[in-house]
């Protein structure tokens, strides 16, 4: 149930989501982290996090290995399909070595066993809720450049396309079919819409946009479908 302090967090502000089936455990961390001036929202599970209202501001996940239906290493690969980028903190009093290996492989940021030691806790949480922060001005700086590219016609993106992968003025003419004269107009529009100063400034600005990335990946098509 969303405390008391939640219902008063500003947009922006840091916030904890905790997912745990022990209401005892949730109490506790919640108190830490009230301690140290840190908002939460806890869950007894995945599904109670599912259906919340997700504020957009930095954080982290403190996940259960062990909860009743599913998992808590279950739902960290859901969270990938779902987007969820939040980072994840394992607690759990039955870890082993495999467990914690696969939960470190599939990206979590550390794995607590119960009980745990609240500072290594704090450390965890600071560290994740920084990870986070910085992954919501990646998305940010994603976001700028997306708007940017939608400033392009149809035509100017052809000849960016192009011009990322290194043809030069006459060829990208002869590939649109064409005059060199046009193409030159619109890599020069390009250049100024996207605020690029050089070529390999328009070769970084187009892999921000459409990277291999998860993030980047979505935005990519989205702006592909303006």
């Amino acid at each position: 149930m969303m405390t008391e302090t939640i219902a008063r967090t500003e947009l922006g502000a840091p916030i904890v989501y905790v997912i745990d089936d022990d209401p005892s455990v949730r109490d506790a961390i919640e108190d830490l982290l009230a301690s140290i001036g840190l908002s939460s929202r806890s869950f007894g599970s995945t599904e109670e996090f599912l259906a919340c209202e997700k504020l957009d501001s930095p954080g982290c996940l403190l996940l259960d290995i062990r909860m009743p239906g599913q998992s808590g290493l279950d739902f960290q690969r859901q969270m990938k399909a779902l987007g969820i980028g939040l980072p994840v903190i394992f607690i759990t009093g039955h870890g082993d070595v495999a467990m914690t290996a696969r939960a470190m492989k599939a990206g979590a940021i550390e794995f607590l066993a119960k009980p745990f030691d609240e500072q290594a806790l704090i450390d965890a949480i600071n560290d994740g809720i920084e990870r986070d922060r910085a992954r919501h001005r990646r998305l940010t700086q994603l976001g700028e450049l997306q708007k940017l590219y939608r400033r392009l016609n149809a035509g100017e993106r052809d000849v960016m396309e192009l011009v990322v992968q290194g043809l030069l003025n006459k060829q990208i003419a002869a590939q649109l079919g064409v005059s060199e004269i046009t193409v030159k107009v619109r890599r020069g529009h390009v250049m100024r819409k996207m605020n690029a100063n050089s070529v390999p400034d328009l070769v970084r600005i187009h892999d921000r946009i459409f990277s291999e990335t998860c993030d980047g990946d979505e935005l990519g098509k989205s702006a592909r479908a303006q």
